[in-house]
Protein backbone atom coordinates (compact mmCIF):
# COMPACT_ATOMS: atom_id res chain seq x y z
CA UNK A 1 0.00 0.00 0.00
CA UNK A 2 1.04 3.46 -0.65
CA UNK A 3 2.56 5.79 2.25
CA UNK A 4 -0.21 8.91 3.34
CA UNK A 5 0.27 11.96 4.38
CA UNK A 6 -1.60 12.77 7.39
CA UNK A 7 -0.48 16.08 8.01
CA UNK A 8 -3.01 17.14 5.01
CA UNK A 9 -5.82 15.23 5.77
CA UNK A 10 -7.17 13.13 8.93
CA UNK A 11 -7.49 9.17 8.84
CA UNK A 12 -11.15 8.00 8.43
CA UNK A 13 -13.16 8.13 10.48
CA UNK A 14 -13.50 6.07 13.76
CA UNK A 15 -16.61 4.19 12.59
CA UNK A 16 -15.46 2.78 9.23
CA UNK A 17 -15.13 -0.48 9.15
CA UNK A 18 -12.64 -3.07 7.10
CA UNK A 19 -14.64 -6.56 7.20
CA UNK A 20 -16.87 -5.68 9.69
CA UNK A 21 -14.22 -4.18 12.15
CA UNK A 22 -14.47 -0.81 13.12
CA UNK A 23 -11.81 1.34 13.53
CA UNK A 24 -9.02 -0.32 11.10
CA UNK A 25 -9.43 1.65 8.57
CA UNK A 26 -8.12 4.61 10.55
CA UNK A 27 -5.67 2.40 12.41
CA UNK A 28 -4.83 1.35 8.78
CA UNK A 29 -4.43 5.07 7.67
CA UNK A 30 -1.96 5.93 10.71
CA UNK A 31 0.23 2.73 10.00
CA UNK A 32 0.46 3.90 6.06
CA UNK A 33 0.86 7.29 6.99
CA UNK A 34 4.72 5.78 9.11
CA UNK A 35 5.91 3.99 5.89
CA UNK A 36 8.94 5.57 4.39
CA UNK A 37 6.92 8.47 2.06
CA UNK A 38 4.66 8.90 4.60
CA UNK A 39 3.61 11.85 7.19
CA UNK A 40 1.67 10.79 10.22
CA UNK A 41 1.07 14.54 10.95
CA UNK A 42 0.18 14.92 15.05
CA UNK A 43 -1.27 10.76 14.51
CA UNK A 44 0.42 8.26 16.97
CA UNK A 45 -1.33 4.23 17.09
CA UNK A 46 0.10 5.47 20.91
CA UNK A 47 1.23 8.12 23.25
CA UNK A 48 2.15 7.74 26.67
CA UNK A 49 -0.80 5.52 27.42
CA UNK A 50 -2.37 2.77 25.24
CA UNK A 51 -4.33 4.58 21.82
CA UNK A 52 -7.42 3.40 20.86
CA UNK A 53 -5.39 1.79 17.83
CA UNK A 54 -3.39 0.18 20.08
CA UNK A 55 -6.51 -0.83 21.98
CA UNK A 56 -8.12 -2.22 19.17
CA UNK A 57 -4.27 -4.54 18.13
CA UNK A 58 -4.14 -5.85 21.80
CA UNK A 59 -7.59 -6.98 21.59
CA UNK A 60 -6.78 -8.58 18.53
CA UNK A 61 -3.97 -10.18 20.10
CA UNK A 62 -1.50 -8.74 16.56
CA UNK A 63 1.68 -6.71 17.52
CA UNK A 64 1.54 -3.29 16.04
CA UNK A 65 4.81 -4.16 14.31
CA UNK A 66 2.97 -7.38 12.65
CA UNK A 67 0.23 -5.22 11.11
CA UNK A 68 2.65 -2.71 9.84
CA UNK A 69 4.48 -5.01 7.77
CA UNK A 70 1.34 -6.67 6.54
CA UNK A 71 -0.29 -3.05 5.85
CA UNK A 72 3.30 -2.57 3.77
CA UNK A 73 3.57 -5.96 2.08
CA UNK A 74 -0.66 -5.80 0.74
CA UNK A 75 -1.37 -4.27 -2.20
CA UNK A 76 -4.93 -2.92 -0.78
CA UNK A 77 -7.10 -3.52 2.24
CA UNK A 78 -8.84 -6.84 0.47
CA UNK A 79 -5.54 -8.45 1.48
CA UNK A 80 -4.94 -6.74 4.70
CA UNK A 81 -8.39 -7.95 5.77
CA UNK A 82 -7.59 -11.38 4.22
CA UNK A 83 -4.04 -11.18 6.62
CA UNK A 84 -6.17 -10.38 9.76
CA UNK A 85 -8.89 -13.13 9.30
CA UNK A 86 -5.53 -15.53 9.27
CA UNK A 87 -4.21 -14.05 12.22
CA UNK A 88 -7.43 -12.74 14.31
CA UNK A 89 -11.03 -14.48 15.69
CA UNK A 90 -12.92 -12.34 12.96
CA UNK A 91 -16.17 -13.80 15.47
CA UNK A 92 -14.78 -11.41 18.38
CA UNK A 93 -15.07 -8.38 15.59
CA UNK A 94 -18.86 -7.67 16.73
CA UNK A 95 -17.95 -7.70 20.36
CA UNK A 96 -14.59 -5.40 19.99
CA UNK A 97 -16.89 -2.98 18.32
CA UNK A 98 -19.32 -2.80 20.91
CA UNK A 99 -16.93 -2.26 23.41
CA UNK A 100 -15.16 0.81 21.43
CA UNK A 101 -18.19 2.58 21.31
CA UNK A 102 -18.34 2.36 25.00
CA UNK A 103 -15.43 3.61 25.91
CA UNK A 104 -15.34 6.58 27.91
CA UNK A 105 -12.95 9.04 29.55
CA UNK A 106 -12.58 7.45 32.89
CA UNK A 107 -11.69 4.02 31.26
CA UNK A 108 -8.64 5.20 29.75
CA UNK A 109 -5.25 4.40 31.08
CA UNK A 110 -4.52 7.77 32.57
CA UNK A 111 -7.50 10.22 32.19
CA UNK A 112 -5.80 13.22 33.23
CA UNK A 113 -3.15 13.03 30.52
CA UNK A 114 -5.92 11.94 27.92
CA UNK A 115 -7.66 15.13 29.48
CA UNK A 116 -4.77 17.14 28.55
CA UNK A 117 -3.95 15.45 25.03
CA UNK A 118 -7.68 16.47 23.43
CA UNK A 119 -7.79 19.71 26.00
CA UNK A 120 -8.66 21.74 23.21
CA UNK A 121 -11.33 19.49 22.12
CA UNK A 122 -12.68 19.63 26.29
CA UNK A 123 -12.48 23.45 25.63
CA UNK A 124 -14.58 23.44 23.15
CA UNK A 125 -17.91 20.62 24.52
CA UNK A 126 -16.59 19.61 27.79
CA UNK A 127 -19.33 17.59 28.27
CA UNK A 128 -17.94 14.96 25.84
CA UNK A 129 -17.02 11.54 27.38
CA UNK A 130 -16.98 8.98 24.85
CA UNK A 131 -13.47 8.59 23.42
CA UNK A 132 -14.37 8.01 19.93
CA UNK A 133 -16.81 10.83 19.80
CA UNK A 134 -13.54 12.91 21.31
CA UNK A 135 -11.02 11.84 18.46
CA UNK A 136 -13.79 12.48 16.01
CA UNK A 137 -14.22 15.86 16.99
CA UNK A 138 -10.21 16.58 17.76
CA UNK A 139 -9.86 15.37 13.50
CA UNK A 140 -12.46 18.08 12.72
CA UNK A 141 -10.73 20.40 15.21
CA UNK A 142 -7.33 20.32 13.54
CA UNK A 143 -8.63 20.60 9.69
CA UNK A 144 -10.95 22.88 10.02
CA UNK A 145 -14.25 20.75 9.30
CA UNK A 146 -17.46 22.04 11.07
CA UNK A 147 -19.80 19.05 12.47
Amino acid sequence: MEPLDLSARPPRSCYEELDGLMFMPRTIDKLRAFLPGGNPGGYVINAKILGMSGYLLQRLGITEEALSDAVAEANDETEVAAWLREHTDSSQYAAINETMRRIRVKHTQDEAFFRDFYAEVFAADPQLDLVLEIIEADDRRMFGVKG
